[in-house]
């Protein structure tokens, strides 16, 4: 990532249009700032990012984090308010975000606090609870088997029958989930928190996720819509462009899915298109960097060692 970036772009503005486009490039920047603790310039990405577009809850609360951070609190709760405006609601998050801890003694925190509270108890009472508990009981299902993965191939290996039979049962939940979203997708189109909550939502995500190419292909496009319409996330919207991507035999672009070698016992970021700028990429759709998520796999995360390694990686997958 290059530090003038944002510089650059504030001096196109003075000369020329800008177009929308620059909008997730200058939050991207702003989001790598804040991970890598530069929190003045981090600010000053944000304030140019919204000077585009002004329309976005969870930029605004990522933003108000940073001004915090970089000491500038009249800013941030500036920016909380103006989240809150937009529908950011998490009341709880809000009171136990660390990025936050540095307003907790000053006047206009519990004011935000409580029009934070209230904003939430709105939105509760528009959710459809029997729906709810149904998509709750999908999440369930798909996260119950999957976090057992890990456990069951140290313990048994990656070929053992035992794990072939927790994937027999994943495969098996996988399908009765499937059936169960499509059906609500078919008739309701995407849901989103305000209707299902943040757990309903995740369900609607992780069996389409989870589901073969031909129906995620189908879906896609609802989820793109659903992310516009503040739906959906865009993080998880992420993972099924790169998903889908690699099954139709192209590159990923935000590096969410990771490939084993059984020859070297190692795990892979699978082929990944522009390996320097993935951080600006997956930070504008609220990631964390490459490098802190495939610590979970061992992975060490080297832009320029990834290039080397990429047209046998593409070898592989072929």
């Amino acid at each position: 990532m290059r530090s003038s970036l944002c510089l650059a772009l504030l001096a196109l503005s003075l000369s020329a249009p800008v177009f929308a486009q620059d909008y997730p490039r200058l939050i991207g920047e702003a989001t790598a700032l804040t991970q890598g603790k530069d929190y003045q310039k981090s600010v000053a990405a944000f304030e140019s990012a919204f000077k585009l577009d002004a329309t976005h809850a969870n930029d605004f609360y990522n933003g108000a984090c940073a001004a915090a951070l970089a000491g500038n609190p009249a800013l941030a709760f500036d920016w909380l308010a103006k989240a809150s405006e937009l529908g950011w609601a998490n009341p709880q998050h809000l009171q136990t975000d660390p990025d936050l801890i540095s307003l907790h003694d000053l006047p206009r925190w519990q004011p935000v606090v409580a029009a934070m509270k209230q904003a939430r108890k709105a939105l509760d009472a528009n959710i459809d609870k029997p729906l709810r508990a149904e998509l709750r009981a999908v999440l369930d299902d798909d996260q119950k088997y999957r976090k057992q993965i890990d456990s069951v191939e140290k313990t048994n290996g990656r070929d053992s029958p035992q794990m072939h039979g927790l994937w027999k049962i994943i495969q098996q939940k996988d399908a009765e989930n499937l059936a169960k979203v499509t059906a609500i997708l078919d008739q309701r189109g995407w849901l989103g928190p305000d209707i299902v909550g943040n757990d309903g939502a995740s369900a609607l995500f992780l069996a389409i996720q989870h589901a073969d190419l031909e129906t995620q292909v189908k879906y896609l496009p609802l989820m793109r819509a659903a992310v516009k319409e503040k739906k959906a996330q865009g993080g998880s919207l992420a993972l099924l462009e790169d998903r889908v991507a690699l099954r139709e035999g192209r590159r990923q672009i935000y590096g969410s899915q990771i490939g084993f070698n059984p020859k070297t016992k190692k795990y892979y970021v699978l082929p990944l298109d522009d390996p320097d700028a993935v951080d600006v990429r997956r930070a504008s759709v609220g990631l964390q960097s490459l490098a802190d998520y495939v610590k979970h796999w061992e992975i060490v995360w080297d832009a320029n060692e990834y290039k080397k390694i990429l047209p046998e990686l593409e070898k592989i997958e072929r």
